[in-house]
């Protein structure tokens, strides 16, 4: 009796160590799979004809690879009753069309790179008009402290005043020579270089002049530091 127990468990130990390769290989398998999937862009890829992926001989990121991050979901704005207002601390407060933009302001190209707190990054052509533009055409008051902005889900965040203008931060209505889709921010995204992408609000509303350097907008007020330069 003890020597027929004694082969079914060497017999047992001999078909685990011939079965040891299938199980890794199937183990190694289900991680590679896991790893693969875990790195595919998030959701459905969305297509975007007319999308130009090389500028002056430099790829650029393509559009679906800036991902649909809003505390509402997309807003889809109609662009004949869309109305950016420009307030505030400024001498002229101005009411201006989707056109009247587009149309009677200059209009100026950069590729940009935007990154995520969430540690992705994008390289990417924008094509907008400076804020700095705007803030001079409704008389604003330039020495003052920050500019508000103000998206029509609620979001809002801030930047110095002296950023927008030394830096000639653009107010972006194409990316990648495309026309911003709803997903994106149409019809104006800022395109807030050197700063974290929680600073680039989408579907901006209104454009606020303030000397309340204290301002905290949607994820500052949650803990995002306020200064979102990036190193």
């Amino acid at each position: 009796m003890f020597d027929k127990k004694f082969e079914l468990k060497k017999l047992g130990n001999t078909k685990l160590r011939n079965a040891l390769p299938y199980i890794i290989l199937v183990t190694t398998l289900v991680v590679l799979v896991t790893l693969f999937v875990a790195g595919l862009p998030r959701g459905p890829q969305m297509l975007y004809p007319g999308e130009v992926r090389i500028y002056q001989g430099e790829d650029l990121s393509a559009v679906a690879n800036v991902y649909e991050n809003a505390i509402r979901g997309t807003q889809f704005l109609n662009d004949s009753s869309y109305r950016l207002s420009i307030d505030g601390l400024v001498s002229r407060p101005l009411q201006l069309t989707y056109n009247d933009i587009l149309d009677n302001y200059q209009s100026f190209q950069k590729v940009i790179t935007i990154y995520c707190v969430e540690g992705w990054q994008a390289r990417i052509l924008w094509e907008g008009v400076l804020v700095k533009d705007l803030l001079l055409q409704a008389g604003a008051d330039m020495n003052s402290s920050v500019v508000l902005f103000h998206a029509s889900d609620g979001y809002t965040t801030s930047l110095p005043t002296s950023y927008l203008v030394d830096k000639n931060i653009l107010l972006a209505y194409k990316m990648n020579n495309i026309t911003l889709p709803p997903e994106r921010g149409f019809p104006f995204m800022l395109v807030a270089e050197s700063q974290y992408g929680y600073k680039w609000i989408k579907w901006l509303m209104r454009i606020e002049v303030s000397k309340d350097a204290d301002y905290r907008g949607y994820w500052e007020s949650r803990g995002f530091p306020n200064n979102a330069t990036i190193p």
